[in-house]
């Protein structure tokens, strides 16, 4: 796992062609996904408070999440898979007119979801699902990466949720709820952070620490996301009560070993890296907080923003600077800017996950004071990189 998201060989690489936005899967659907992020929370915040109508089609609360996991979630791990799959097969992934096709039909679910065609939103949405999954099985398989194989089949999971989500708005008597389809969506998306993020964390920590000693067991690491996987199983399978609580306990222990050995306190100076490790975190707190809402001691949905604010936007906002940077031809260093997003989601996650257990009668208020750093950290972003993705290498290279 070395050579993720590597900078290859300028020997090895082709020279510049076509338009630099479709150059690589990480331009467009990155800033897409951070505008889209810049947007659909203070909507949200707005239709939540009733000072304005949300979209017809979907129930409000299932289009927010629905939209912040197919939609903002997606679109960054999109980008980032189709750039990593490139690296790790040495096949194309989708560039050019492809690519910008693949783009705008996630532009335009976006639009029709908000303008209250759902059905013809979800249905462009599960073709767009089907395409990306294409788009990564197909040099998966060429090359025989089997040990990837699973970032190409999860689009094609995350279609069948699609599909039952839509079964369940709108079809009568369908056994499954959309909002346990839209938990298993999120909770996919945890489990891959989780494998991805035990490749690249510990070793962009070793690469950037001289000297640092980590502790690493595939024996844990199996382990802990065992038990992860078993307790988000348990919870969109209504299994609640003790069992859900032991088994999320266990995972909240073995995840916070496994990130223990990954040596996160000696990243403080490194905000690029601190991050990573601030953010791989709220996994812990997430598995804590479902642990405690399976008694109703608080409400699931602050687990589950723990899961999508804490650890998938935190992560989010650590990757798509630091692989824009590398991708750029840029030095891996996290500028003011940089600093000042990393402060920022977490500080969002933090108000609104805590803020509702400190003072619940101030729910509301809760969530739109989240809402204002989130979206100055993903405005920040397109006013830093939307130049820099837009434009060409600063070293001349594709890519």
């Amino acid at each position: 796992m070395s050579q993720l998201l590597r900078i290859e060989s300028p020997a090895s690489v082709p020279g510049p062609t076509g338009l630099p936005l479709l150059r690589l899967g990480f331009r467009p659907f990155y800033l897409l996904a951070a505008l889209h992020a810049v947007l659909l929370v203070p909507l949200w915040v707005l239709v939540h408070r009733g000072a304005l109508a949300a979209p017809a089609g979907l129930p409000p609360m299932w289009w927010h999440a629905h939209e912040m996991i197919y939609g903002f979630a997606f679109a960054v791990v999109t980008g980032f898979l189709f750039t990593a799959v490139r690296n790790w097969t040495g096949r194309p992934t989708p560039t050019g007119w492809r690519l910008g096709g693949l783009a705008l039909l996630w532009v335009v679910v976006r639009v029709c979801l908000l303008l209250g065609a759902a059905r013809a939103g979800l249905l462009l949405e599960m073709a767009f699902l089907l395409l990306v999954a294409i788009a990564l099985l197909v040099p998966l398989v060429g090359a025989a990466n089997r040990r990837n194989y699973f970032v190409g089949l999860l689009p094609l999971v995350l279609l069948a949720a699609d599909a039952a989500i839509y079964a369940a708005t709108f079809v009568d008597g369908f056994p499954v709820t959309a909002d346990t389809m839209l938990r298993l969506a999120l909770y996919l998306i945890v489990l891959l952070t989780g494998v991805i993020g035990g490749r690249v964390i510990p070793m962009f920590t070793l690469n950037a620490v001289r000297g640092l000693k980590q502790f690493k067991d595939v024996r844990l690491d199996r382990a802990a996301l065992g038990a992860t996987a078993a307790a988000l199983a348990c919870d969109v399978a209504g299994v609640g009560g003790a069992p859900l609580a032991a088994i999320a306990l266990a995972a909240a222990a073995l995840q916070a070993a496994r990130l223990w050995g990954w040596r996160p306190l000696a990243t403080g100076a490194n905000p690029l890296l601190w991050i990573l490790h601030v953010s791989y975190a709220w996994t812990v707190v997430g598995l804590v907080l479902l642990a405690l809402s399976s008694s109703g001691a608080i409400a699931r949905a602050l687990a589950l923003h723990a899961f999508g604010l804490g650890l998938v936007g935190g992560l989010i906002i650590g990757m798509v600077t630091r692989t824009a940077l590398g991708h750029t031809g840029r030095m891996l260093v996290a500028g003011r800017s940089e600093t000042a997003m990393f402060a920022l989601v977490p500080l969002a996650a933090a108000l609104r996950v805590f803020g509702p257990m400190i003072a619940p009668h101030a729910y509301l208020s809760w969530v739109a004071w989240a809402a204002v750093p989130w979206s100055l950290a993903f405005l920040l972003y397109l006013w830093v990189y939307v130049p820099r993705l837009c434009g060409a290498r600063v070293d001349g290279r594709d890519g």
